[in-house]
């Protein structure tokens, strides 16, 4: 599956039971759809190239009930090879959003980190939605392969998302597009 470098995501504004996201390339073209399941005890998010949920693309199936800090699996839908896990670190995401990207075995091959411990509690103590986020994606040898930008927009989340540093480094494309999907869900679930 070929995946572009860069990708605008959104959370759709309205969403009744469960979130609606969509990641779209530079040009405006709709790349992956996800209708997230309302009131699931174990959260599972497909990844559709459509909105007619006909081309599954990626699972995210978490591994336990608990997202505090529980890991996700990424599945590739079509071979159904498991590509890797997005773990979310629990206690230190309370003060600064951390996920790891590991692969085969749950070795480490990165992390997504907020962008400093100052502008992370500011954000949860005082501005809340007003101080949009940044996450620096990095991989194991801690070499910026990407960046995810939250828009400034209090009533809907939205990410620029760029991967351009990514061509160079192992990380493989499928686990950038899971963490994009996972902050939509989970940190978003939180905003």
């Amino acid at each position: 599956m070929e995946i572009g470098r860069q990708f605008v995501a959104r959370k759709a504004f309205f969403s009744f039971l469960g979130g609606t996201f969509r990641i779209f390339d530079p040009q405006g073209n709709l790349q992956f759809y996800i209708k997230q399941k309302a009131f699931k005890l174990k959260e599972e998010l497909n990844v559709f190239a459509d909105e007619g949920q006909t081309n599954k693309r990626l699972t995210i199936k978490a591994r336990s009930w608990a997202d505090f800090s529980t890991a996700y699996d990424v599945t590739d839908a079509t071979s159904g090879e498991v590509i890797g896990a997005c773990k979310r670190e629990g206690l230190k995401s309370m003060f600064r959003d951390t996920w790891l990207v590991l692969g085969a075995g749950d070795a480490q091959l990165g992390k997504c980190e907020e962008d400093s411990m100052l502008m992370a509690m500011l954000r949860r103590l005082i501005f809340k939605q007003w101080l949009p986020q940044k996450f620096t994606v990095k991989d194991d040898q801690g070499n910026a392969v990407g960046t995810i930008r939250q828009r400034f927009n209090p009533f809907q989340i939205a990410y620029d998302v760029d991967f351009s540093g990514q061509a160079n480094h192992s990380l493989d494309p499928r686990l950038g597009i899971a963490l994009v999907v996972l902050l939509l869900a989970i940190e978003g679930r939180q905003a």
